[in-house]
């Protein structure tokens, strides 16, 4: 198995408009960002990540559903690089303006993330569910610049959005 790696100065993704016209710096002063194997490992890596990195910037209000977002869009991104051909890294960016906090996820696989409909008793496939009901917006773009797909979840308070 041929594992792809993209160089580690990965560009911060493009967000798809109505960002237009605004710099991710200027409306995003704080950033972090993670490359990860597509490993089921990366998950709790990135959830420790998040909470760890909402602490030092005093957001932990915002930590509780950010982690559930960020496991569950990782979850999906591990799912679908594992699909591909070549096994490709999953990157997990955060980025905050101290009243809302901002969650992407790259894969290299550009099909799009599907909301499915599941019995009661199903034991998995809640995760677009929980991420549209913890999330103030999620959505997802092809990334032609990275390649594959982005997707996005953006908690904020209420007032602030």
């Amino acid at each position: 198995m041929t594992v792809i790696c993209p160089p580690s100065d990965s560009p911060l993704p493009a967000l798809p408009p109505p960002g237009q016209g605004v710099s991710m710096s200027e409306e995003w002063p704080l950033q972090t960002f993670l490359e990860l194997g597509a490993f089921p490992s990366a998950v709790p890596c990135a959830r420790l990540h998040a909470r760890q990195v909402l602490w030092e910037w005093n957001l932990t209000r915002f930590a509780d559903p950010v982690e559930l977002i960020v496991s569950e869009l990782l979850t999906n991104a591990v799912n679908a690089s594992r699909t591909l051909e070549w096994i490709t890294p999953v990157r997990f960016w955060l980025l905050s303006d101290e009243a809302r906090v901002l969650v992407l996820v790259w894969d290299a696989n550009p099909q799009p993330p599907v909301r499915i409909d599941i019995s009661d008793d199903a034991e998995n496939g809640r995760g677009l569910l929980l991420v549209e009901a913890l999330s103030d917006q999620w959505d997802w773009h092809v990334a032609p610049e990275l390649g594959g797909k982005i997707v996005t979840a953006l908690v904020g308070d209420a007032a602030n959005l």
